[in-house]
């Protein structure tokens, strides 16, 4: 749980530790995250983050047809607009026959379930932080809905440009971006420092979108059947859009991985004057986006290196040793380390980096 406690907003303490514990089990990177943030920020950002993941496991499902997913996703954000009389449960009634069995249901559709108490849990929030958090959540719904929509006679999203690449991945996590945005500038900020965030907060979503994008391609197709590569640079290298996962273009996908991982190497340096500038108010801390901007850039390591491991199954990810060795760095350091930290991690495992200093 997170600290300072007695600075949590107001809230049952049943429904804010349920969203505490509910983001432990979905991401275990933006677990991190709230867990270095103080209050009452870390549960601002938990409930932000909960309710974007709910449309999220929707929009991911195979299992549920695109015009039904749709229908939810649109459902959801009626019952998100304070000015429309659609209610939370009836998104609920909506979805349960779509919910896995309670012995088998994963911590994604645990969250989908308990929409009621998410969004419960966020009206017992200040106005301000309301105000602040549901523009971008709605975007993201909206356009999470808009691109089921328009390849919904593909069974799954097909990014054919990378134009539409930035444009899915702004929905998905740009708007998170601007979440953060939204709730560190409340209050006195002067217009350069808040132009400066703004201008950048987005670039800070791409960057981290993208590299999920460049190492889930196995996990996207296999299990959801979506294909992120943009078709134009798959077309470039000579590979099928359906021919992803296919071992014969395995060498030719792969170069397409590392295409992408080098577009998200062109938001890197946005990100980093984002966090250098973000205000820390109100429990906000380096820490907490730092640590996602770390673990990017080593993500991006690995990819450039082994780009076949996101084809084959294998998975690009780096070690906990490497993860605990950022968290460890960051605690109560300032941003002006954090481009030494980037440098260092660009290199080689931050671990090994250190000990070796060591």
């Amino acid at each position: 749980m997170s600290r300072h406690a007695d600075a949590r907003p107001p809230a049952t303490d049943d429904d804010l530790n349920w969203c505490h514990d509910a983001v432990q089990g979905v991401s275990r990177t933006f677990a991190l995250t709230v867990d270095v943030l103080d209050e009452p920020m870390s549960s601002y950002i938990c409930i932000g983050y909960l309710l974007c993941r709910i449309p999220d496991t929707i929009e991911d499902s195979s299992s549920i047809t695109p015009d039904e997913q749709a229908h939810l996703l649109r459902l959801y954000d009626c019952a998100l607009d304070p000015n429309d009389d659609t209610s939370i449960d009836e998104f609920v009634v909506a979805v349960e026959p779509h919910l896995p069995p309670t012995d088998s249901r994963s911590d994604d559709w645990m969250v989908v379930a308990n929409a009621p108490r998410v969004l419960r849990t966020f009206e017992a929030l200040p106005t301000d932080v309301r105000e602040a958090v549901l523009p971008p959540v709605r975007e993201l719904v909206s356009g999470m809905a808009m691109f089921v929509e328009r390849y919904s006679q593909t069974g799954g999203l097909r990014i054919q440009s990378r134009e539409e690449l930035e444009e899915y991945c702004y929905y998905a996590a740009g708007t998170v971006g601007n979440l953060i945005t939204n709730l560190v500038t409340r209050g006195n900020i002067d217009r350069e420092r808040h132009s400066r965030l703004y201008d950048t907060a987005e670039e800070f979503g791409l960057l981290l979108q993208l590299v999920n994008i460049a190492k889930d391609v196995y996990d996207d197709y296999d299990a959801e059947n979506n294909v992120y590569l943009p078709a134009e640079w798959l077309d470039d290298a000579g590979v099928p859009q359906e021919e992803v996962l296919n071992p014969k273009y395995e060498e030719r996908t792969a170069s397409v991985v590392r295409r992408t991982a080098n577009h998200a190497k062109s938001f890197l340096d946005d990100a980093q004057l984002y966090l250098e500038t973000v205000p820390l108010r109100d429990g906000n801390t380096l820490a907490a986006w730092a640590i996602p901007f770390l673990l990017a850039v080593g993500t991006l390591r690995e990819l450039v290196a082994n780009p076949e491991r996101a084809v084959t199954g294998e998975g690009v990810k780096i070690s906990r040793q490497e993860v605990f060795a950022v968290v460890s760095a960051l605690n109560g350091t300032s941003s002006d380390r954090l481009a030494e930290m980037r440098e260092i991690i660009s290199r080689k495992p931050f671990h090994r980096a250190t000990t070796n200093a060591d």
